[in-house]
């Protein structure tokens, strides 16, 4: 069964052939207005957490053995009834394809959501309710609300009871640097069953022992040292084996927390069992963004999505403020559950300074874990202050066999 609102100008029959191991297909689309091509709008594969912003939508095929299963459309959800339809057939689903195809044209009209979303809000409540079915039904606590962009939604996790956060922040020298980081955790986040790791490497100056000293006067902070050369893996797995939480949250000395409920936010999607690791989003000093997500293969190996991007823009499909599964975020800011962790056996220290979080997140992927991104949490990010640029032909030469070992 294909479903496609009236809306179809041409599909290639031979791509949407249905195999034995497929129950739902799903394909690219591009939008017209008044026969315009104003925008190209390609899906991307089965993203769980992404069902909440349409990624489904409009044409998609079905087995009927799956529509008979789950019913057909109902009309309490009139004008979000494909989308109540979609999670359903998603719930039941042995597997989800995309095809990477443009196979359809999309054309609006004043009068229809896409060009005009005020014109039908009712079908964007439906939308919502369309979502809360789901959660319901999967046994999943959570609730959902509008936001400013219609028919995109949030989901809210609540965190389960207070498990214990263990913070780990590697540091080398940089008093200030971390100062910063450290007060803006003490100050503003409002979750308050942490503790911070901060795992010392190779300082030599007395301001920095100094501050350190003073700092573990708090019984929240403990410090630890790290005795070997620079290896960023290590050093966090090394935090790791010091840790006492449930959840672990890898955040370099050179970011800051900026949303009262940032942990919050990292821990509600991270309480999923379905949930491996986490990440935020994180902006530049100038209020650009520095990670919405990382895409494996952009730029070559692999690389952050929308990076100086306002700090109010929406990006591409407005998946900057759309919480999603990625194949990888940045451990510059990380929770990851413990769990995970170490079933992964932690950050592969054959990657010292380059890739390891995303061989790491590759390895939770293959483990069952998602990966998500939360743009609901948070940060400044001023990116490697502590350890440098990669200006020595050590260096150099170090990062090319990182190159060439995530090849």
């Amino acid at each position: 069964m294909g479903y496609h609102d009236n809306r179809i100008l041409k599909v290639d029959q031979e791509l949407l052939e249905p195999c034995d191991r497929i129950e739902i297909q799903v394909v690219c689309r591009l939008v017209e207005k008044q026969d315009v091509r104003v925008s190209e709008q390609c899906l991307c594969q089965k993203n769980f957490d992404l069902l909440g912003t349409g990624q489904i939508c409009h044409l998609f095929v079905v087995k009927r053995e799956l529509l008979n299963k789950v019913g057909g459309f109902r009309h309490e959800f009139d004008g979000a009834q494909d989308y109540d339809f979609i999670f359903r057939c998603v719930e039941q689903a042995r597997e989800v394809v995309h095809v990477p195809e443009i196979l359809y044209h999309w054309r609006t009209h004043k009068s229809s959501t896409a060009d005009n979303p005020a014109s039908k809000m009712y079908a964007f409540e439906a939308g919502r309710r369309a979502i809360e079915g789901n959660l319901k039904r999967t046994g999943t606590p959570g609730t959902v609300e509008h936001t400013p962009d219609f028919g995109f939604y949030r989901v809210k996790y609540p965190v389960q009871g207070e498990p214990l956060v263990s913070v780990i922040i590697p540091n080398r020298e940089e008093k200030e640097t971390l100062q910063a980081c450290v007060e803006s955790i003490f100050e503003k986040t409002a979750y308050k069953n942490y503790e911070i790791i901060v795992v010392e490497n190779n300082s030599s100056s007395e301001e920095i022992f100094r501050y350190y000293r003073k700092l573990s006067e708090d019984p929240k902070v403990h410090l630890i040292r790290w005795k070997k050369g620079f290896n960023y893996s290590a050093i966090n797995n090394f935090g790791a084996a010091h840790a006492k939480g449930d959840y672990l949250l890898l955040l370099n000395n050179d970011t800051e927390i900026i949303s009262p409920d940032c942990l919050e936010q990292l821990l509600g999607y991270c309480m999923r069992p379905d949930v491996g690791a986490v990440g935020a989003r994180l902006y530049y000093e100038d209020d650009t963004v520095q990670h919405a997500g990382v895409v494996v293969g952009f730029g070559g190996i692999a690389g952050h999505c929308f990076v100086q991007q306002k700090r109010d823009a929406t990006g591409y499909c407005h998946r900057i403020i759309c919480a999603q599964d990625y194949s990888a975020v940045t451990a510059a800011c990380m929770m990851v559950k413990r769990e995970a962790f170490d079933k992964v056996h932690g950050l592969s220290e054959e990657f010292q300074v380059a890739f390891n979080d995303i061989d790491f997140c590759l390895r939770l992927g293959k483990a069952g874990y998602l990966v998500v991104y939360n743009p609901y949490a948070e940060l400044y990010h001023y990116e490697s202050k502590s350890r440098g640029l990669e200006d020595t032909p050590e260096k150099v030469a170090r990062f090319n066999r990182e190159i060439a070992s995530f090849e």
